[in-house]
């Protein structure tokens, strides 16, 4: 399964639960924020401060 930009972070964390160890290396605590049922990836790295390509890169390795 491809992450793309516009899905939801409770979305990824539900069908790629793999994903959650890369958001927190990312600085991202994500997994039990209540936003993260209504913010897309995009909004939370714009909130974090990341570089979105870059997360993106290692959520789709």
């Amino acid at each position: 399964m491809e992450i793309t930009k516009d899905m939801l972070i409770g979305e990824i964390i539900r069908k790629k639960p793999e994903s959650i160890e890369i958001l927190m290396r990312f600085g991202m605590g994500c997994v039990g924020c209540p936003s993260s049922q209504m913010e897309s990836l995009e909004e939370a790295a714009m909130v974090h401060g990341l570089d979105l390509d870059t997360l993106m890169e290692a959520l789709n390795s």
